[in-house]
């Protein structure tokens, strides 16, 4: 009742009570289902969205030429001309969720990927029932070309409201006979804005994990321990994000392990209202130096991983850090701006066409009030002075002072099509009235013009009162 549009007046005003009121009601419709109240304990709000198309696109692109053929080897070699760029290796994802029932949801994905020529694929089916407000549980049936069929089950349970455990477990039916695996991973709130986890693999590449992350309003902060076969490594990484209308956060992270040392930067910043767009510079030993460049549409995303070199070449990292914060300026100063603004040009002009009938019309009404307006004034009611209390006379004693109010501005709100109408009752109770002596005889004596002549009433508290009735 409290941000119900109808109540506010103020445009602005309105608009935010209209904001706050759909919320409210959504929240309504969620937690006055128990259905959709479990989903949202468990998945948040995001379990409560029918997802679509879901998908990413990678495409890795091998550009060392660019930078190894200036070394003292690569001189030797024969050729010349352009650098040789290719694309190495590629990969394609798609899922679609569907809800079967009020507690049941299927979800089908699929996934293509090659590299140096070689390729590969797989589906899979999983089906997820939301079993009551704290637990759900899913079977996963899946197919491909190289590991062979899979069959899996998964389990999520809220052990306290600041703790939940998650248990998986899977069977592959692979040439080289069935290899099974198992997970564990269990989560606690330590604070507001932390979480801590741990996290227990067996199978292929078993490993005991430790993370802590702490996520608030300004900045997300990672810090991972993995102790495994064949990939043991820490890592720490950290984001800022600015209050802005983009959304821009920076970003940077170090990974140590067994197989050497990665360091990474980053920038990422909304350019449209459903685009995100990311760079992020990956140095390490032996890796060498690449430039991932990200964009994320809606609910497909987009990867573009660019290796510039397998060394750590002083050349490479600047042409990676400056190259696309040049680029990104460009294109958004020479091309992203200039095409907002005539969007917003061409919607305006659009908006003034189609309300150009509203604004006559509205034009008219406005002429028309003020008219009627005038014509009111001219032969109208209008109240010019009126008083309330107790009033002295000539016969009463001099010592005697007068006891009234002055009732102008609250008559003429009385006054309804130049009429005024007061009932057989006492007139303090009249909105804006008081009794300004108690307990002593009093009057309303009011001065008025209609049709452009003055009048004069003296009305007794209690009686009633009607002057003129028609303008």
């Amino acid at each position: 009742m409290l941000y119900h549009p109808d109540k506010h007046r103020d445009p602005e005003l309105k608009s935010q009570a209209e904001q706050l009121f759909n919320q409210v009601h959504q929240a309504y419709e969620v937690l006055s289902d128990a259905h959709s109240r479990a989903i949202y304990d468990i998945f948040g709000k995001k379990g409560l969205e029918v997802e679509g198309w879901e998908g990413t696109i990678s495409v890795g692109v091998d550009a060392t030429d660019l930078f190894d053929r200036y070394d003292e080897d690569f001189e030797e070699m024969p050729g010349g001309g352009f650098p040789h760029i290719e694309i190495n290796k590629m990969h394609i994802s798609q899922s679609i969720e569907a809800p079967l029932t009020n507690s049941d949801t299927a979800v089908l994905s699929g996934s293509l990927s090659t590299h140096n020529g070689n390729g590969g694929g797989n589906i899979n089916m999983t089906v997820r029932r939301v079993t009551s407000a704290k637990g759900w549980g899913e079977v996963e049936l899946g197919a491909g070309d190289i590991l062979g069929p899979l069959i899996g089950l998964k389990v999520f349970r809220n052990v306290t409201p600041r703790c939940f455990l998650t248990a998986q477990c899977g069977l592959q039916f692979s040439p080289r006979g069935l290899r099974p695996s198992c997970s564990l991973m269990t989560a606690r709130h330590l604070d507001q804005n932390t979480m801590g986890y741990l996290q227990w693999r067996w199978g292929p590449n078993s490993a005991m994990t430790t993370s802590l992350v702490r996520d608030t309003k300004s900045s997300h902060f990672t810090l991972a321990l993995q102790l495994g076969v064949p990939h043991s490594y820490l890592m720490m990484s950290y984001q800022y994000k600015f209050q802005d209308e983009d959304q821009t956060k920076v970003k940077g992270s170090v990974k140590t392990g067994w197989f050497g040392t990665v360091v990474e930067y980053g920038a990422e910043r909304k350019i449209s209202r459903h685009s995100v767009l990311s760079a992020t510079v990956s140095i390490g030993v032996p890796q060498g130096v690449t430039l991932k460049i990200k964009l994320a549409r809606a609910s497909q995303t987009y990867l573009f991983p660019i290796h510039l070199t397998d060394q750590l070449l002083p050349s490479a990292v600047f042409y990676a850090t400056v190259g696309p914060l040049l680029l990104y300026v460009a294109i958004h100063r020479l091309i992203v701006i200039p095409y907002t603004q005539a969007q917003k040009e061409q919607e305006l002009e659009l908006q003034r066409k189609s309300s150009a009938t509203d604004i006559a019309k509205k034009k008219q009404e406005a002429e028309s009030a003020h008219l009627l307006d005038t014509l009111c004034k001219k032969r109208g009611l209008i109240i010019l002075n009126a008083w309330y209390g107790k009033f002295v006379s000539d016969t009463s004693q001099k010592q005697e002072k007068a006891k009234v109010i002055d009732v102008t501005v609250p008559l003429q709100c009385l006054v309804k099509d130049s009429k005024l109408i007061l009932t057989e009752s006492s007139k303090a109770g009249l909105p804006g009235f008081y009794d300004p002596c108690v307990g002593e005889e009093k009057s309303l004596k009011l001065l008025y013009q209609f049709r452009g002549v003055m009048h004069q009433v003296i009305s007794a508290d209690t009686d009633s009162l009607r002057i003129p009735k028609q303008c």
